[in-house]
Formats: C-alpha cells, structure tokens, sequence
C-alpha cells in the first residue's frame, strides 16, 4: 500500500509526540508521582496511538475506494481493511 508522503509525514509527527508521551510517563514513574496522574498519561499515549492506526487505516481506505484493483492487487481489499479494522477496535 502506497501512502501519500503528508499522510506519512503526519503520522511521524504524531508517533514523535507519543514518543515524548512515554518518556514523560517513565519520569513521571521515577519521580514517583501519584498514580492517577500517570494513568492519565498513559491513557493520552494510548489514545494518541489508537489514531496513529486509525489515519493509517484510512488511508489505505481511502485508496482501496480510488483504485480497488490496484488494492487487490498489493494484497490490501476491503477484507483485510475489515480485518484490519477490528484489530483496533
């Protein structure tokens, strides 16, 4: 599956901010600071990531609708975006 270069852009911006989600939330670990504060944190990173998967799901949506043989082709239909699909779920 080919996806456009600002959808990956995005994405990476994205998986850089999770990746500072989680050193906070290891300091915060360290620190020994309350627990409710550090699921709260927790549950922002696992949030974040969530729609990481999500944009990165439509955007193989997306081209399944533009160009459903060429998906097919890549190995990337309608089914294995279902499949796909209820893994995030």
């Amino acid at each position: 599956m080919k996806i456009e270069q600002d959808v990956l852009d995005g994405l990476l911006k994205r998986l850089a901010r999770i990746e500072g989600q989680v050193r906070a939330v290891r300091n915060m670990i360290d620190e020994g600071r309350e627990c409710r504060d550090i699921i709260t944190q927790v549950s922002a990173a696992s949030t974040a990531l969530d729609q990481v998967g999500f944009r990165l799901l439509s955007a193989g949506l997306q081209q399944c609708l533009q160009d459903p043989k060429q998906a097919k082709r890549d190995g990337f239909d309608l089914e294995e975006v279902e499949k796909l699909f209820l893994k995030l779920a």
